[in-house]
């Protein structure tokens, strides 16, 4: 009788374990995608928006063409009114920042982010 309760015990630990792991993993949002330049230039033919998150100052010494300059610390403070399911691509000059910022535009729910990393290795045209 006592193994009795006890398989019955085991068997709900299980199953509480497994609804748990179920409802964890269907919460989680979706992750930005890590992408190159030549990825980002086949996007930027498509309706894209492209968000330089540089200082305005680096931003003013050139960046791409049609980017908007969001500094990375003022994602989440200002509006980024762009619809949730529109592709973003954004970049910095080394990679940290646009990470950081393509994890706080997922954390504010958008679901196409999409992170160019680096402008050191942008080959193509800059303009001021």
């Amino acid at each position: 009788m006592v193994w009795i309760k006890r398989f019955w015990y085991i068997i709900f630990i299980i199953i509480m374990l497994i609804v748990i792991l179920l409802m964890s993993s269907n919460s989680k949002k979706s992750n930005y995608t890590k992408i190159n330049e030549g990825e980002a230039l086949k996007m930027m033919a498509e309706n894209v928006k492209i968000i330089d998150v540089r200082t305005k100052e680096e931003y003013t010494s050139g960046h791409i063409k049609e980017a908007i300059n969001i500094p990375y610390d003022q994602i989440s403070k200002r509006a980024v009114t762009f619809d949730k399911n529109e592709k973003i691509i954004v970049y910095c000059q080394s990679g940290n920042r646009s990470r950081q910022a393509a994890q706080i535009l997922i954390k504010l729910g958008y679901t196409k982010v999409y992170d160019m990393g680096s402008l050191n290795n942008w080959t193509g045209d800059l303009v001021n």
